[in-house]
């Protein structure tokens, strides 16, 4: 009897049932959320002075995850995402897929993810409460555990625990991004534009830059928690100069990394741009190394040193 009182008092009063729930039970409900509800938001992201609209559906088609993204301003931009398949649709270019578990340019990868994997670089911490779009939200903060990386706050949706606001922060709080939903609809079974995203014959996916010649770069340091994720060997076209590539992430930060030979052209030593995006270039015995990344430039610059040929 006592149990189906205090299920009957979860119901009615929903609030009361989250006020103990920890920071990052909240976040495993929001990857739950991501990966299984059916649902349109309308989303602004900002980016120092660009603005861009976007509209993403999600739902599920026989027990498989398809998405649909619309860049809402400029020439003709969808992405469709059909399990671990993402197509781009791109004004007068062909279309093409490749392999990926989420469309690039909405929530990170990690937000529909183990939430675990994040804890070794990030604190999660509950924060206060407020509307978004017209729906109470729950701010979740994720405080770096260094200085290697920035600071995130994320705010959920109390009543499906979809995200509704996340902003990136560097170490003096100021806002370097921000995604918000302008508008959430949650649906009872997948929209139509979704069914027939899974039915469709999208094209095969790309194949992969074959490594030749590549060259076994490692690193003697990243900060904790990031990883390698691609790895890529090719030439530039015109000079066939020969550019090693290697993507890094700790889930939420991306860091790219271009090692050449040393060309006869000074690059610029350091850049850092209003939306955060910061650039430093090394040289690494008869290489060049560009690290690019939203990270603070001293990561950056660490990273690029710790570099060596094996």
């Amino acid at each position: 009897m006592r149990l189906i009182l205090l299920a009957l008092l979860a119901l009615v009063f929903p609030a009361m049932a989250q006020e103990d729930m920890p920071a990052k039970v909240w976040l495993e409900k929001m990857s739950q959320a991501l990966r299984e509800k059916e649902f349109k938001a309308s989303i602004i992201q900002l980016q120092a002075d660009h603005i861009r609209p976007l509209v993403y559906l999600h739902g599920k088609v026989n027990n498989q995850e398809v998405a649909f993204l619309e860049y809402l301003n400029g020439p003709p931009k969808n992405a469709v995402r059909v399990g671990n398949r993402v197509t781009f649709i791109e004004h007068d270019e062909p279309a093409y897929s490749i392999v990926s578990s989420h469309i690039q340019g909405v929530w990170p990868a990690a937000f529909s993810a183990n939430m675990a994997d994040l804890e070794v670089g990030y604190q999660f911490v509950l924060g206060g409460r407020t509307r978004i779009a017209g729906r109470p939200g729950q701010m979740i903060r994720l405080l770096p555990n260094d200085e290697f990386r920035y600071g995130f706050q994320i705010w959920l949706d109390m009543e499906t625990y979809l995200p509704l606001r996340y902003d990136m922060l560097t170490q003096d709080k100021q806002l370097l991004e921000q995604i918000m939903v302008i508008e959430l609809i949650e649906f009872s079974e997948p929209p139509a534009i979704l069914q027939e995203a899974y039915k469709q014959e999208w094209p095969a996916v790309i194949d992969q830059a074959e490594r030749q010649d590549g060259q076994n770069w490692q690193f003697a340091w990243l900060p904790a928690g990031f990883t390698v994720v691609v790895r890529d060997h090719h030439r530039l076209i015109g000079s066939h100069e020969a550019v090693e590539y290697i993507a890094l992430t700790d889930g939420l930060a991306n860091i790219s990394v271009y090692v050449a030979r040393a060309g006869t052209s000074p690059l610029p030593e350091e850049l850092i741009t209003r939306n955060g995006l910061s650039l430093v270039s090394e040289k690494v015995g008869n290489a060049e190394v560009v690290a690019v990344g939203k990270v603070p430039t001293e990561t950056l610059t660490r990273i690029a040193k710790s570099l060596t040929l094996e």
